[in-house]
């Protein structure tokens, strides 16, 4: 394919590749940053490009990719390491909690909530409340990863509705 060619395709989709890049981002200078960067690197790397396959498929798995590997970087970079013996940084919160008496009967309260939930959905949910991992848990109890999964869903949604028919609130 020649460049002219390559060139052709690419504007032919500048439309598409902005709408899309705008759905990902939901802002639109982010958008045109994103466009740009593929635009970018499209033409960069025009010699991978196979002709006789999906021009316009390729153009957005680059462009998806660009946008998950920067909002990968956004997460890396917002999480704290704290290198320190004593761990002050992370353990001194910006709020305190305090530790009432309502507290405690709330949780008590929560706890039966809990203990009331089916089998089912109470084993893997308070496993996974415990720390274990979702393929731990899969492992332990013989179930299907998506079953677990879904099962400690499942347990989340009926202790919101619990929570909320208790004390009117919702809990999200």
């Amino acid at each position: 394919m020649t460049s002219m060619e390559f060139n052709t395709k690419l504007s032919g989709l500048t439309t598409l590749l902005h709408s899309f890049a705008y759905n990902l981002t939901k802002n639109t200078e982010d958008a045109k940053d994103l466009y740009q960067e593929t635009a970018y690197r499209a033409l960069f790397n025009r010699d991978k490009f196979q002709p006789d396959t999906n021009f316009k498929a390729w153009m957005f798995t680059i462009m998806k990719n660009i946008f998950i590997n920067n909002y990968r970087k956004k997460v890396k970079a917002n999480t704290i390491l704290d290198t320190t013996d004593n761990q002050y940084y992370l353990n001194s919160g910006s709020h305190a909690t305090s530790n009432a008496a309502e507290g405690g009967i709330m949780l008590k309260e929560l706890s039966e909530m809990v203990s009331s939930l089916d089998d089912s959905i109470r084993v893997p949910f308070t496993m996974h409340f415990e720390g274990f991992k979702y393929q731990e848990i899969a492992d332990e109890l013989q179930l299907p990863l998506g079953t677990v999964k879904s099962r400690i869903f499942f347990a989340r949604k009926e202790l919101k509705e619990k929570i909320l028919s208790n004390y009117g609130f919702n809990p999200n």
